[in-house]
């Protein structure tokens, strides 16, 4: 009988986030601080206007772009945090969460044999998307000396005649790292100057600290024509569920974009997308809260690790720490798997997102402080038994 799996799909690795959240899921007793999922309800407001929706019956298709009022909410919101300025005609489509936006991103601008400038360790979507597009991946390996950010040294030395499009994951999934506008100003001339698009996935945006705000490459001049910027509902407004995201950019490109969305999607969830006007307009206070909650918890593992003797750099941004278990002697994978295996905690080796990821594993601050302690604790118990740890929590 014929194979009936594409080469593709068979080569690519399933999640390696999902495998440890799944063995969670039948481990009595066992927790995990492994999932990257606000631990907040959406807020109620944002909640009351798609029950509302669902009510008035207002469940039929968009157009395939999205709720022209969303659009237009879209625009003026990425406008007022950002300083990006986008027709919601033509330049703003709503996808179904960021995820989607990146798959089309690639599928569209890309052709087979095109290379995609991939920083790693980041979100493990990007590599396999870049492989169903038929383009070639090119990982940057990110260094912890640099803070995880992408230096213009790094990116010069791994451009080629057959790169086409550099991925822009900050603030990062996993690290937290973020660039500054600074930061990014130094990568805009060769970005330019070798004729480079960008894909700035800024899902975390909204979830900076330390007084760092986020600097979109899209707002930098030259850059608005070369950069897709993708964001989503999920993260700052606590809407994993609802399934939603939205690209901003050229509108060359965003038109072919919502052309492959219209095939192979037809329109995101219409409740979803009323319920984001909402959001859009009226959450500015409830996401502050969400993201002084997210600051305190991040302040307090950092503190722990400290005392650990778990050395661990400062992220400012998403709800990721990073720490680094190379003085154990053990893989990411062994380490994160001993930790289940032993103290019943899941964390995610930082292989699952690259081979850079290596020697480092992700700890998500998601979660009350109540779970941190109970998870923090069973990390201090698992590091003593390794012997490498006097400290105390």
């Amino acid at each position: 009988m014929r194979n009936p799996l594409s080469k593709k799909i068979i080569g690519i690795e399933p999640s390696g986030i999902r495998k440890f959240f799944d063995i969670v899921s039948e481990m009595p007793d066992a927790i995990s601080l492994g999932v990257g999922e606000p631990d907040f309800d959406t807020p109620w407001n944002v909640r009351e206007e798609g029950i509302y929706t669902l009510e008035k019956g207002r469940t039929f298709y968009t157009s395939n772009a999205g709720l022209k009022e969303l659009r237009e909410e879209i625009s003026r919101y990425v406008n007022r945090k950002y300083d990006l300025h986008y027709d919601p005609v033509h330049e703003i489509f709503v996808t179904v969460g960021g995820s989607e936006a990146i798959d089309v991103a690639l599928r569209c601008m890309t052709d087979p044999g095109d290379e995609v400038l991939i920083p790693q360790p980041s979100y493990v979507s990007y590599l396999p998307c870049a492989v169903m597009a038929d383009a070639v991946p090119v990982p940057i390996e990110l260094k912890a000396e640099n803070d995880f950010k992408l230096t213009k040294e790094q990116l010069l030395n791994s451009i080629t005649d057959k790169t086409k499009i550099l991925v822009l994951p900050y603030p990062n999934n996993p690290t937290g790292a973020i660039m500054t506008k600074e930061e990014l100003e130094e990568l805009v001339p060769v970005i330019i100057e070798k004729d480079l698009y960008v894909i700035s996935d800024e899902i975390y945006a909204e979830l900076t600290y330390g007084g760092k705000r986020h600097c979109s490459i899209g707002s930098l001049p030259g850059m608005k024509e070369r950069t897709i910027v993708i964001n989503g509902f999920s993260k700052a407004f606590a809407m994993t569920g609802w399934r939603l995201g939205y690209a901003c950019g050229p509108a060359t490109v965003i038109e072919q974009m919502v052309k492959l969305h219209q095939f192979a999607i037809m329109c995101a969830p219409t409740n979803s997308q009323f319920a984001a006007v909402e959001a859009l307009k009226n959450c500015d206070m409830e996401v502050e809260m969400m993201v002084e909650a997210y600051d305190q918890r991040r302040r307090f593992l950092l503190n722990a690790f400290k005392e650990m003797g778990l050395e661990c750099f400062e992220p400012y941004g998403a709800f990721y720490v990073f720490p680094s278990i190379k003085k154990f002697g053990m893989t990411s994978e062994e380490f994160a798997t001993r930790l289940l295996s032993e103290q019943k905690l899941a964390v995610v080796p930082g292989t699952a997102f690259g081979a850079s990821g290596e020697g480092f594993v992700r700890i998500s601050y998601a979660y009350s402080i109540e779970n941190l302690k109970v998870g923090l604790e069973r990390i201090q118990k698992f590091i003593e038994s390794l012997g490498g740890n006097d400290g105390r929590i």
